[in-house]
């Protein structure tokens, strides 16, 4: 059974809203991707920062300040009235939320803790709760009074892939009629110095797929969307033409290493082939492939691998992060939010997201049907495929399509 998404609120550094972020991302601008200092001691990082103005939180609700919260609520806001006619009609009790991150609200208790440590007291606002992975979930469902299911799930880059992927799994089990689902991460020093440990962030704007590829660049964001087992009444009314809806999903944990990917993406293949028997569609009936796509030496090589055993004849396909940055825990939801826009009316020249490189390919790596954004699509996509891969070995893959 396919869940409908029937609404979308987004906000990243491509904009804020549905049609700022289609223009920006379908012409392929990444002004949003900036050098910035402070993140880390002594280097300039280039990340995705959304510098639009945020929403304050309700003043009932000032213990759940975090700027991940703040994030959150800029979206739900974006389609507030979608959400709420979706609870006049089923009730808050069969109405869930469903939310991936990985930072939850970390900068702020990292800034309590700091304090703590060089003044001996932690601030008079700090409160515990602010960091749980929980917080975002906990705090959508009582901003809207909500008593259906409401959880985080944090498995790294995966997890607001997850996250849609759960929501579906309620609607299909009858526990919910609609689910809030989507994803948020914040910047924070422990992210950033964390993959800088690493060795995996490049200071200039990531280069994925390429020979000159030298790692990721942190970003933002937020991407909620109403997943409903029914259609909008009127798909125009949410901006869509024609109904979208997740077909399906497929995951896999290959566990290879507590970091790096399998070498050979055997866990990406499998859950990409899950997908498209969840869906049941064949690889050659995918319009568009949005890769994972980090710029890292082993991610690039094993999806490499991955795309090409699973889609022989090739795919177009294209890695959106040298656009928002690496969203980490957002990542799932807001990759699959692009590819909502793609499918939807707000893709006003009928095109796929470009591929930002430097054209250099590393001769190492099988060769991808990588979009050249100057180039629209001969006719409108109709099934597209959007990869999520973590740490840990945590793959996931998902399958939008629009509908008749």
């Amino acid at each position: 059974m396919p869940g409908y998404l029937n609404a979308l609120g987004l906000i990243c550094a491509l904009g804020q809203g549905k049609q700022a972020v289609a223009d920006a991302l379908f012409a392929g601008d990444a002004s949003g991707m900036r050098a910035q200092d402070g993140w880390v001691s002594g280097r300039s990082l280039t990340v995705g920062a959304v510098t639009a103005e945020l929403p304050p939180l309700p003043s009932a609700m000032q213990a759940s300040f975090s700027r991940n919260n703040q994030l959150l609520l800029a979206a739900a806001l974006q389609i507030e009235p979608q959400i709420r006619a979706v609870i006049d009609q089923y009730g808050g009790a069969r109405v869930g939320v469903v939310l991936g991150t990985s930072t939850s609200g970390i900068h702020e208790a990292s800034q309590a803790i700091a304090r703590f440590v060089h003044e001996g007291v932690l601030p008079a606002d700090y409160r515990y709760a602010q960091q749980e992975i929980a917080a975002p979930a906990t705090f959508l469902a009582e901003w809207l009074g909500l008593s259906g299911p409401a959880y985080c799930l944090s498995t790294a880059c995966t997890s607001s892939a997850r996250a849609l992927l759960s929501a579906q799994r309620l609607l299909q089990q009858g526990i919910c009629d609609a689910v809030l689902c989507g994803g948020v991460d914040s910047l924070c020093r422990l992210t950033l110095n964390g993959f800088t440990a690493l060795e995996a962030v490049a200071a200039e704007r990531c280069n994925p797929f390429s020979l000159n590829r030298r790692g990721i660049n942190i970003g933002e964001a937020a991407a909620l969307f109403v997943m409903t087992r029914t259609p909008p009444s009127q798909a125009a009314a949410a901006g869509t033409e024609r109904p979208i809806a997740l077909l399906g999903g497929g995951a896999s944990s290959d566990a290879h290493h507590i970091s790096a990917p399998h070498p050979e993406g055997l866990g990406a293949q499998q859950a990409m082939r899950k997908a498209l028997a969840a869906a049941g569609v064949s690889a050659e009936e995918i319009d568009y492939l949005n890769l994972h796509g980090t710029a890292t030496q082993h991610n690039d090589a094993m999806e490499s691998l991955a795309v090409q055993a699973v889609f022989p004849h090739g795919v177009p396909c294209s890695s959106s992060k040298p656009l928002s940055g690496h969203t980490l825990g957002a990542a799932g939801a807001l990759e699959a939010a692009f590819c909502w826009l793609t499918l939807s009316a707000h893709n006003r020249d009928r095109r796929l997201p470009p591929h930002l490189w430097d054209g250099q390919a590393d001769p190492q790596l099988p060769r991808l049907q990588l979009v050249d954004g100057q180039v629209a699509v001969a006719r409108r996509p109709h099934r597209l495929m959007s990869n999520s891969f973590a740490f840990g070995g945590s793959n996931l893959s998902l399958i939008l399509g629009a509908l008749p």
